[in-house]
């Protein structure tokens, strides 16, 4: 069974979602307007989901860097590999696609690479965000543009 719960946080609304061991997604929507949940997920707080929502809450009051929430997508194995790489870029910090499809030993993926994180289910807990382009350009992100730029001036003046 799938639990959620919704948050809003200081940039987003957002609803997580967990099973009884793993977080399975996390959806953003512009704050004030959080996503609608799925048909037969349960609204409540598991101690999984509630360690989620306590490590956002620390994040969005700058008490925590980094989320430790274990995270098991599903995708392909290629996609798991760019998003358990994207668990690696350090808070306030961004790679290129390049250096992370270098990172991943497959420098000829980067438009792969680019394709995985836009599918990244879990925003803000594999972050996505801290990728952007090799002219630092902002894109590829599953809450957009703004939500990209949002969360890394959140995390440049942290």
């Amino acid at each position: 069974m799938l639990h959620y719960q919704k948050i809003d946080t200081p940039l987003c609304s957002l609803i997580a979602v967990v099973d009884s061991e793993v977080l399975i997604t996390v959806r953003l929507a512009p704050a004030g307007c959080p996503p609608e949940p799925e048909p037969g997920w349960e609204n409540g707080a598991p101690p999984l989901l509630a360690r989620c929502i306590e490590q956002l809450q620390q994040y969005f009051r700058r008490e925590r860097r980094e989320l430790s929430i274990p995270c098991r997508p599903p995708g392909t194995d290629f996609q798991r590999s760019v998003w358990q790489a994207l668990r690696e870029i350090p808070f306030g910090q961004t790679w290129t696609y390049g250096q992370l499809a270098e990172r991943l030993g497959r420098p000829e993926a980067v438009r792969a690479v680019g394709q995985a994180i836009r599918a990244n289910p879990a925003p803000i807990f594999i972050p996505c965000h801290r990728v952007v382009g090799s002219d630092n350009s902002i894109k590829g992100h599953p809450g957009g543009a703004d939500m990209k730029r949002a969360l890394l001036e959140f995390e440049a003046f942290g």
